[in-house]
């Protein structure tokens, strides 16, 4: 299984899709993965999974808010995953 650390600049709105059924009333501390990246960095994710990939999706301010736009206008984020595909 491929293992993706992605940014909120990457995120494709199937992957936000993902994160909004997997945690539908937002994610807490217990869900958040904390480690070192290669430059000694902390980085602090959440993990979605297809069939093939397990992504780690950075966790900012900014994807709180994507997030929170997508709740407000689900309609719109259906429609920008089906021109996607």
């Amino acid at each position: 299984m491929n293992r993706v650390l992605i940014d909120f600049e990457k995120l494709t709105t199937q992957i936000l899709v993902l994160l909004v059924e997997k945690y539908p009333d937002g994610y807490d501390h217990s869900d958040i993965i904390s480690f070192k990246n290669v430059k000694g960095e902390t980085i602090k994710a959440i993990e979605v999974k297809t069939e093939e990939t397990i992504y780690l999706v950075k966790i900012s301010w900014r994807l709180d808010q994507t997030i929170e736009n997508y709740f407000e206008d689900e309609d719109a984020f259906k429609d920008a995953l089906e021109d996607e595909i």
